[in-house]
């Protein structure tokens, strides 16, 4: 009966998903991945998602579901707070959770699993927030996390027979000791290294989510996509990005909106210099001036090309001052 009982696991392809994951394979059950996609972790989007190279070696299927405006308005807004930058951890896992069990619902899964660990991070993951979690999402009893069960209650799943608490670890800290040990022991050898995180718990990149939110009612995830590239610059109601190596000026030129200006210096080496917002000359100037001081380009006057589709316009203008820099850094 077990080999017929099927689970939604919340999987992102990081080491503690994948282990969760393959522990309950091993007890049978029909294991389906669900990654909720925020734009808050760091990806290249010119890559292979590292969620499907996971599930593939797994053999398991996997959703990838992409987040609606009710999670960025949790962003702004969280009933439970803001950690120490702008990560709403309780509000966010409350949000995944019912996610994943509308999916479940959807396939005929009886329950959920995580790859949570007690005590790992410090705002969703103590034993009194996963509790609180559970009851907001109205999934108590329904929540298996294999890498620490043994160290909370009984699940429905261990009730009924689904599965056995033998089959359950109990970790619990920071260190991925145990989890590293426990992948060799699994035959796991292929998997991302830990480390990462949400970029909301980051004091740079929540200043960015900030700015963006304090300047832009409506927010796309393209938008948000653009904040884990380049340097980020304000200039009263203009954005300037610039690319800060090869890899930044592709997905800079890959992420632009049609509206926006490219800037780069012909012939040299040179960054891609993204402006939003309004093409005033001011503006213009600027991120002129920021794309020559990023550039190779030696000289106390420096040709930048512009343009919306290409750059082909030119001026001509002096790199900025490290001291201006400063003040227009978000």
């Amino acid at each position: 009966m077990s080999k017929k009982i099927k689970a939604v696991c919340l999987f992102s392809g990081g080491l503690d998903s994948v282990i969760a994951a393959k522990l309950m394979i091993d007890q049978g059950i029909s294991v389906f991945g669900l990654k909720i996609d925020t734009p808050f972790y760091e990806r290249n989007i010119l890559a292979k998602d590292k969620a499907i190279i996971s599930a593939e070696n797994l053999n398991m299927p996997l959703k990838i579901l992409g987040v609606n405006p009710d999670y960025l308005r949790i962003v702004r807004n969280p009933r439970h707070g803001h950690g120490s930058g702008m990560n709403p951890c309780i509000d966010c896992r409350i949000y995944m959770l019912k996610k994943a069990w509308e999916y479940a619902e959807q396939i005929g899964a009886k329950f959920i699993i995580t790859g949570e660990v007690v005590g790992q991070r410090p705002m969703s993951q103590r034993t009194h927030a996963m509790k609180l979690i559970e009851n907001a999402s109205h999934l108590k009893g329904k929540i298996i996390r294999p890498l620490s069960g043994k160290n909370l209650l009984k699940t429905d799943a261990e009730k009924e027979g689904w599965i056995t608490r033998e089959s359950l670890h109990g970790i619990c800290g920071r260190s991925r000791k145990m989890q590293m040990h426990l992948a060799k022991e699994l035959g796991i050898d292929n998997y991302q290294p830990p480390g990462g995180g949400c970029l909301l718990t980051c004091a740079e990149f929540a200043r960015k989510v900030r700015d963006l939110l304090l300047h832009k009612k409506r927010v796309f995830t393209v938008d948000l996509d653009m904040l884990k590239t380049g340097r980020h610059f304000r200039f009263r109601k203009n954005k300037i990005i610039v690319g800060a190596d090869e890899t930044d000026n592709k997905q800079l030129l890959k992420l632009k909106n049609k509206t926006d200006y490219i800037f780069e210096v012909p012939e040299i080496g040179s960054p891609v210099t993204i402006l939003t917002g309004p093409k005033t000359k001011d503006a213009i100037k600027l991120a002129a001036r920021l794309t020559a001081r990023y550039s190779d380009a030696k000289e106390d006057r420096v040709l930048v090309r512009y343009g919306s589709k290409q750059a082909v316009k030119g001026i001509c203008v002096q790199p900025i001052k490290q001291k201006e820099i400063e003040n227009l850094r978000i």
